[in-house]
Formats: C-alpha cells, sequence, structure tokens
C-alpha cells in the first residue's frame, strides 16, 4: 500500500513493518509517472531500470542512519544532476553536468534517490509556468490553469503523488507561487541556506534553493540534510537558527492593503487563514504593506532586472532567438538600465527597507497571502507580463530583505481551486516557520496535493530557549538511555553525520560505552550521530548527571555546524577497541530502531 499523501515518515514506516518495499514503491511510482496525463511535468527522466536497481540495492540496515532513504524526489532543470542534462529551460542551452550540484549530493547521500528533472519558466524567469519550450504544466485540480512557476514541474510532480518531495528555486516566488496553486508547502529558506553550486543562476545574488512537500515538518527534513556552508558558493551561509515564539504575534493586511485581482473567493479564503491563526492563539494586527509593496514593484520594474541579464549574456548575446519571448522581452528589457540606475535603485531599496523594518518590527511574522489569485493559461498567455507581475505581489519582496517564508494550504474555492497563504520570518527562522506553517496547515484541514489527503507529520515548535546537543551511543533514539532525554522533554532535532576527522571507540567500561573522539587529519566517512534539543534549563540538568569518563565537548557536523556534544576523557581509550569502520555506535552493537 503506497502512503497518501507520500511522507518521509509514513513511507519509512512502512519500510520498518515490512508493509511496503523500495522496489514496491518505486515501481508504483513508475507506473504513476508513465500514466500522468501531463507530459509537460518532466523534461527529463532518469531510465526506469537505474531508478528501480538503486531502489534494489537499498540496504534496509541504513534506514536508521539515512534520514531520507528509499525517499523519492525530482528536481527542477536548472539544478545539476551529474549525467542528466540541465537545460533551464532552454534546449540550445543543455550541457551535461559530471557532478552533482551540492544540494543533490547531500540528498542522495542521505539516501534520497532522483526521478527526474522538471519543467520550469524558461532560466527560472517567471511565476506562471507557461514560459518553456517544454510545454506549460497545469495545475492538478484544473488543466485549464497554470501551475505557477518558475518552479511549475518539481510542484505538479509532488501535488499528483509522483515523488514525496522535489527541489525547486525562488527569486521572486518561484518556490510559493506553485506550492499555492498545487496545495503543497513550499519552503523558501534564507539566502545562501542551501548552497547553490551547480544551479543555474538567475539573480544570483538573490537565488534560494527551494523545497516542496505535502507536509512542512517533511519540507524541515529536508532543509536539514540540505542545507550547510556550500564554499564554492560565495552566497552560501553557515546555517543558524533563529527561533521564535510558540505563540507568534502576526503581520495582516489591512483592508486598503488586499489585492486579490477580484477574486472574491481568495479574499474569503485570507479571512479564513487570519481567523484560524487567531484560534491558534496567535495574535493578530495590521500592518502597512506600503513598503513592501513598492519593493516588490523594484525587482522586475526597476534596475534590479539587469542582474537576470548579467546571468546569461553572454548566451543571450550570442542566441537571442532561443529565448521564449516574454523571457526575452524581459531580459532584453534590462538592456536600458545604466550603472548608475542600478545605484538609484539600492539607495531606493534601502530607504524602503526601513520603512518596511519599522512594520516587521510590529509582529514576530507576516500572514500574506501567497498569490492574489490564479489565472488560466489562456489568460495568461495573452497578457503574459502584467498577469506575472500581479502574482509577486506578496512574494517578491522577501528576497530582497533578507527574510525566511513557508506557503502553506489554506483551501478551496467554490470552483475547486486552491488559495494559499505564506508565513513570513527573520532571516534563519526556518524551523520556527515551519512550525507554525505545520499547524496552521492542520488546523485548516486543506490536506495536500490533488488527493487532498490529510498529512499524518507533526512537526512541534522548538522552544525558545533550545539548546541542541550531539549524541553518539546509547541516548540514541531507541536505544537504552535515550529515555533520560526523552525524559527531560527534548526533541530529536536531527539525524546526521559528524565531520571527516571524527573517530569511534568501544570504550571498556560497564556496560560498554562509545567515545567519540576528534582526531585532526583524520578523514575517515564520519561517524553517524543524532542532534537532540532541549531547553537551556534540561540541558544544564542532562550534563550535570553524566557519569565520567563522558563530557560534552564541541561536536563539527558534516554540514559544517558545530553543536554540544559528548566526548569522552582522553584516559578513557586505554584498550578501547577502534570501531570507527562501523560508521557509529548502532550498527557496532547491531541494535535496530
Amino acid at each position: 500500500m503506497i502512503p497518501q499523501p507520500l511522507e518521509i515518515s509514513s513511507i519509512h514506516t512502512a519500510y520498518r513493518d515490512g508493509s511496503l518495499t523500495p522496489p514496491a514503491l518505486f515501481e508504483a511510482l513508475i507506473a504513476r509517472m508513465n500514466a500522468y496525463a501531463d507530459k509537460a511535468v518532466f523534461i527529463s527522466r532518469i531510465a526506469d531500470a537505474e531508478i528501480l536497481q538503486q531502489a534494489e540495492a537499498l540496504d534496509l540496515a541504513q534506514l536508521a542512519t539515512k534520514p531520507l532513504f528509499g525517499i523519492p524526489f525530482v528536481v527542477k532543470d536548472n539544478i545539476d544532476v551529474a549525467g542528466v542534462p540541465t537545460t533551464a529551460g532552454c534546449p540550445e542551452f543543455a550541457y551535461t553536468p559530471a557532478q552533482d550540484s551540492n544540494v543533490v549530493a547531500k540528498l542522495r547521500a542521505a539516501g534520497a534517490i532522483v526521478l527526474g528533472k522538471t519543467n520550469l519558466d524558461q532560466f527560472a524567469t517567471g511565476l506562471n509556468g507557461t514560459r518553456s519550450p517544454y510545454g506549460a504544466p497545469r495545475s492538478v485540480f484544473n488543466a485549464d490553469y497554470i501551475s505557477g512557476g518558475s518552479s511549475s514541474g518539481s510542484a505538479v510532480a509532488v501535488a499528483a503523488g509522483l515523488a514525496a518531495f522535489s527541489l525547486g528555486t525562488d527569486t521572486a516566488g518561484s518556490g510559493r507561487v506553485p506550492a499555492m496553486f498545487n496545495n503543497l508547502v513550499g519552503l523558501k529558506p534564507t539566502i545562501g541556506r542551501i548552497g547553490a553550486t551547480g544551479v543555474v543562476p538567475a539573480c544570483k545574488s538573490l537565488d534560494c534553493v527551494s523545497i516542496f512537500a505535502n507536509s512542512a515538518a517533511d519540507a524541515a527534513a529536508v532543509l536539514r540534510v540540505a542545507e550547510g556552508l556550500d564554499e564554492a558558493d560565495s552566497y552560501a551561509r553557515a546555517p543558524k537558527n533563529v527561533l521564535l515564539p510558540p505563540l507568534p504575534s502576526v503581520g495582516v493586511l489591512a483592508a486598503n492593503d488586499r489585492e486579490f485581482a477580484g477574486d472574491e473567493a481568495a479574499a474569503k479564503l485570507y479571512d479564513v487563514a487570519i481567523a484560524k491563526a487567531q484560534g491558534l492563539g496567535w495574535k493578530v494586527q495590521k500592518i502597512d504593506y506600503a513598503p513592501f509593496l513598492e519593493i516588490a514593484k523594484a525587482l522586475y520594474g526597476g534596475a534590479f532586472v539587469a542582474e537576470r541579464l548579467a546571468a546569461v549574456k553572454d548566451f543571450y548575446a550570442a542566441h537571442p532567438e532561443a529565448f521564449d519571448p516574454a523571457v526575452r522581452s524581459i531580459i532584453d528589457g534590462a538592456k536600458k538600465f545604466s550603472a548608475a540606475d542600478a545605484f538609484a535603485d539600492i539607495y531606493r531599496i534601502q530607504a524602503l527597507r526601513r520603512a518596511a523594518n519599522a512594520e516587521l518590527a510590529k509582529c514576530d511574522i507576516l500572514l500574506l497571502p501567497t498569490a492574489p489569485t490564479i489565472y488560466t493559461v489562456a489568460a495568461m498567455e495573452a497578457n503574459p507580463i502584467a498577469l506575472n507581475s500581479m502574482l509577486g505581489t506578496y512574494t517578491n519582496f522577501v528576497n530582497l530583505l533578507d527574510l525566511a517564508a513557508v506557503a502553506l494550504p489554506v483551501g478551496f474555492a467554490p470552483s475547486g481551486l486552491p488559495f494559499g497563504v505564506t508565513v513570513i520570518g527573520p532571516a534563519f527562522s526556518e524551523f520556527s516557520l515551519a512550525a507554525y506553517a505545520d499547524s496552521l496547515h492542520r488546523a485548516l484541514g486543506a490536506g495536500a496535493g490533488k488527493s487532498r489527503a490529510q498529512t499524518k507529520s507533526v512537526l512541534p515548535p522548538p522552544p525558545a530557549d533550545e539548546v541542541t546537543i550531539v549524541v553518539a551511543g546509547a541516548h540514541l533514539s531507541g536505544m537504552a538511555l535515550n529515555h533520560e532525554l526523552t525524559a527531560l522533554g527534548a526533541r530529536l532535532v536531527e539525524t546526521s553525520v559528524t565531520a571527516p576527522e571524527y573517530s569511534l571507540f568501544a570504550l571498556s567500561t560497564t556496560p560498554p560505552k562509545p567515545g567519540l573522539v576528534r582526531a585532526p587529519g583524520f578523514a575517515g566517512a564520519g561517524i553517524a550521530v543524532e542532534v537532540w534539543g532541549l531547553t537551556a534549563q534540561n540541558f544544564g540538568r542532562f550534563v550535570a548527571a553524566l557519569p565520567a569518563p563522558m563530557g560534552i565537548g564541541k561536536v563539527t557536523l558534516a554540514d559544517g555546524s558545530v553543536h554540544p556534544g559528548f566526548l569522552c576523557e582522553a584516559y578513557a581509550l586505554e584498550g578501547a577497541k577502534d570501531i570507527t569502520e562501523f560508521g557509529g555506535w548502532r550498527a557496532y552493537v547491531g541494535q535496530k530502531v
């Protein structure tokens, strides 16, 4: 039985209890992809035999150590997958990369399996999904309507049940608008939180790799794997977590700032979302949206559009005929701006940023419509620039202000078309935003994707004073001492692996315990660990109760993040057995969750 909707936890539960095997899941998904009527979703597919070969090669023993073990995903075709052409929606631009992009490599290392490359608005220029020579994917709810863009195929693939999650990119809303039009969660991380090496740029200083999923819990789980400092990306940033209150104060649109392009059903559904947020205990207050709107307009209406020309300048000069007409008009229009114009717009945005920040200071987060409305493909093709601009009313400003955002489903109009909202907060507040999105999504009851099936994963909010700790032995999930953490209210933040310079030893203690040791210069595969979070007070209690020879030091993970964690005193290594080759304590003792 294939879980519906496709969620990481549901798939893993089915793998564990034997009701589903990886080959059976991937055989079913291949059949779905082959049967799916909208052939514009994919630009290229991984060969069926290759997918099944990867699924059959999976070792269930790795389920405990690989957080995305056997999870199917798809990739927007401006993100490199080794051996598969990257087109960016332009056949003449296509090249075949020899290696995966930074983000795809991380997801694959965590056990996920790529099914194919998905369609997009050419060079990620658009929010509607119709600007591709490979066709226009359609909303899963009505084939007359747009899928949203530019990450069109990525959203449709998840909403149609073809993949559990997907990668998009988001410069102006491309990871959020398609989420609304297909009843999904769309997580747009902070600029640089996910490395962009191997991603074709649209606006390099603003681009983000984004995540589509059926639940906020899944989007957050994928982010935990995908994040990390990418040394080859000059815009990459080391991840950190800004924690927001469990019950936020929420900025919403005043009546005079509400633009729904005449869509009365969308306007009513926005009110439904606000009322439900209040029912959750969120404090709602109106903000002045004017500075945000002016910033949003500047992204395409001013000199900032010249960054899109900079991204493809040489190719555009040699192959202008290869560009979609709407994309060509946008990029060609950038030629009229001078360097002086660019600086004038930078100064203008800085002034607007001050006004916008004053509004942001009134609340913890914003709760805005993801888009004012949804259009038919025919209407979009008849008026491609103006209608596309309308779609960015509530999304374009976010990256210019260095904010994070999570889009979520709200409900459906009488027409059967979906509507969604987005929670927007400070840079690096993704996990708090995802928890908000999760609680509001479940409260609204819109379900996920085309099936509208209710999601099962729950993402509790992180405590405001949370401290993380890395565990590598008996405190791992399901093991003998894990109860010492759970009794203190600790939550599992992520399953991870240490940086390569760590070794693991079986200490000569009674009962046996592992000793994690950092050995500078050692280049191993890393040690399987878990990161747990607990309040500062309970962290102190936990550490105070630790017996010798265990102690707490700083542990560096493979993603570059540093956390407090278990280390052992040097004297305890005398007579200890080096068990690094096992990759972790669980594998060594042979215990499975």
